[in-house]
């Protein structure tokens, strides 16, 4: 999939509505093909967008896990040195 689009459960602090938002409208992006979509689809866009967001919170809420929460910055430089790698 898209690897902009980041894990978002379990983290300390908790993901904002932001990212969240962010993760929606690369998924969006993605499926459609559309980078921005024509005015005849921008609304159509759009509810997707909102809508995706609102089922992504609704699953982050609810989810449950024993794990303790992982830290954005470990879990960031993790990802960097998985991105070296693959050059």
């Amino acid at each position: 999939m898209c690897r902009s689009i980041k894990n978002l459960f379990n983290f300390d602090p908790p993901t904002t509505p932001d990212e969240i938002h962010a993760a929606s409208l690369q998924f969006v992006r993605k499926i459609s093909g559309f980078q921005k979509p024509s005015k005849a689809n921008e609304r159509a866009f759009h509810a997707a967008i909102q809508e995706i967001s609102a089922i992504c919170t609704r699953l982050l809420e609810s989810l449950e896990t024993n794990a303790p929460p992982k830290n954005r910055e470990e879990e960031a430089a993790k990802a960097k040195a998985r991105a070296s790698a693959r050059r």
